[in-house]
């Protein structure tokens, strides 16, 4: 089943073509990954699909449903929930705060303080905060903050995930510990779509990889096809890559 589909998903920037009558798709339970060099339209890709960019031309539908031109917060309560490339929190509040504003303005459905107040500490748990509450999201360390904003997402209930650069700035415990989050939160039935330049992590973690270059999809198959196409050898990877 295809939760998520675009056709001829075109942004302009002034005269820069940001991204190009791009195709994809999401199925339903995949870890599909998107990748490709600094400026090709991953991020504006990302942008378009939650809202936070209007569309030139084309059209996204998520659950069937087009969600072109919606705004952020409907399509996010529609149950499509992103981070984003630079960590964003509410730096000034506690991080328990941070995934109870996530419960209560992410989602369609009501719930009490009192089962939003539950809700954020099991998932302090989940990621790895756990004695964190009271802390200010801004003295978090990096590796923390994004685990708040993943766990923020998750707070609004998303069927579909789209994580931007999650791994970008860790060192290899963080990587390692972050990659298995990502197997974790996939176990919870959440579709998800992350946009990495760390390989490894997406070689061994993705069903399947799209290839961005100058705002136009230019490859699209299993990890395996990829790092063997010249054409992403060639633009993006340098060298046929081992990941095994």
């Amino acid at each position: 089943m295809r939760l998520l589909e675009g056709e001829g998903v075109t942004k302009y920037f002034g005269g820069l073509r940001a991204v190009a009558g791009v195709d994809f798709y999401i199925n339903k339970g995949e870890i599909l990954g998107l990748i490709g060099p600094n400026g090709a339209g991953k991020t504006t890709l990302f942008d378009l699909i939650s809202g936070a960019l209007p569309l030139r031309s084309g059209t996204i539908r998520f659950k069937g449903k087009t969600i072109s031109g919606q705004k952020p917060y409907r399509i996010c309560k529609a149950g499509l929930a992103r981070t984003f490339q630079s960590v964003t929190v509410f730096a000034d509040m506690p991080v328990l705060l941070n995934l109870i504003l996530g419960s209560h303005f992410g989602r369609t459905d009501r719930i009490s303080s009192a089962e939003a107040y539950a809700e954020a500490v099991k998932l302090l748990e989940f990621v790895g905060l756990s004695g964190m509450e009271d802390l200010a999201a801004k003295d978090l360390t990096l590796a923390n903050q994004k685990r708040l904003e993943v766990a923020r997402a998750l707070a609004t209930k998303p069927e579909l995930l789209l994580l931007d650069e999650l791994i970008a700035g860790l060192n290899p415990t963080e990587t390692g510990e972050v990659m298995d989050l990502v197997k974790q939160i996939h176990e919870m039935n959440i579709t998800i779509v992350m946009i990495e330049h760390v390989m490894k992590a997406i070689m061994t973690i993705c069903d399947r990889i799209i290839v961005l270059h100058h705002g136009e999809k230019i490859e699209e198959g299993s990890p395996r096809d990829i790092s063997t196409s010249e054409k992403v050898i060639e633009v993006y990877l340098g060298e046929q890559p081992d990941y095994q």
